[in-house]
């Protein structure tokens, strides 16, 4: 797999220096290779999409885009995220040979919105996404909390596109088994690489009694079908109901905790590492956790 790390900071400064009329054509531009046709996108308007994703404004000027761009420059950010994914990569074709992967991983770092209280506070300022097969993408405003993070989220979504070049992922038939086992993984698999320290803030953000009530409800419910239903199991009825779905009683991100909790019983079961259980299967998984 050759993986190319877009230089979108580039890309973003061209963009901010367009006059505020062509910025939104500016954008589709850059956002089309990444989310053009034949992905899930297809059709839908790509700029209302960034802007409701949480990404930066293109409706309106906003001096803290530039300074954010050189910080995140500064920082090596670019550098940063392309040797943690070449690690990643070579770590994980040492422990499983042979391991289908996309031949190309397209890896897209954006620039977000301060001002997205979705991003800011629930997110602590930074997200990925993985399950698009070929394509990585990262959003970031950056903050010194989260400027070194940002590699180990994005091997966290590597874990995600490298699973779903082995396992089916149907968004009309997947389980929320499956989506919680995936999650659980790719927690995992960075923990093993980088240490504890280097999970995100989702994984910790639900403890105590509210991660086992939120255990409760999610192993209850690992049979559900369908993608669509999986946003407030996974990401908390917060971000269900901005996303105009049903709350089922969970706090933010509690998919991530509890998911990572089944792997762990998983790994301590069958002996195998994080590495060497990405391809299989969330049954096999699901039933040496005991479920």
């Amino acid at each position: 797999m050759d993986i190319i790390v877009h230089d979108t900071a580039a890309a973003l400064d061209r963009l901010l220096a367009e006059p505020l009329e062509r910025r939104p054509g500016a954008l589709k531009e850059l956002l089309g290779p990444m989310w053009g046709p034949g992905r899930w996108t297809e059709g839908a308007d790509l700029v209302d999409l960034h802007h409701r994703g949480g990404g930066m404004r293109v409706d309106r000027d906003d001096d803290r885009y530039a300074a954010a761009l050189r910080r995140m420059r500064e920082a090596g950010l670019w550098e940063q995220v392309a040797g943690r994914l070449a690690e990643a990569w070579a770590y994980q074709r040492e422990a499983v040979p042979g391991i289908r992967a996309a031949g190309t991983l397209n890896v897209y770092i954006m620039l977000g919105d301060p001002d997205n209280d979705h991003l800011v506070r629930r997110n602590r300022g930074y997200f990925g996404m993985g399950g698009v097969p070929g394509v990585l993408y990262l959003l970031i405003w950056p903050t010194e909390e989260n400027l070194g993070r940002l590699g180990h989220c994005a091997v966290h979504e590597l874990n995600h596109n490298i699973r779903y070049h082995n396992v089916v992922w149907d968004p009309a038939t997947v389980t929320l088994g499956e989506h919680v086992v995936s999650e659980g993984l790719a927690d995992a698999f960075v923990r093993e690489m980088y240490g504890p320290e280097a999970l995100g803030h989702w994984v910790t953000a639900v403890q105590g009694e509210a991660l086992e009530a939120a255990y409760a409800t999610i192993v209850k419910a690992l049979g559900v079908t369908g993608m669509h239903n999986f946003t407030a199991y996974v990401l908390g009825d917060g971000t269900a109901e901005l996303m105009g779905q049903t709350p089922v009683g969970l706090p933010d991100n509690a998919g991530y905790p509890v998911g990572l909790r089944i792997v762990d019983a998983h790994l301590a079961a069958s002996g195998l590492t994080a590495a060497r259980s990405i391809a299989l299967s969330r049954e096999e998984i699901l039933a040496n956790a005991g479920l």
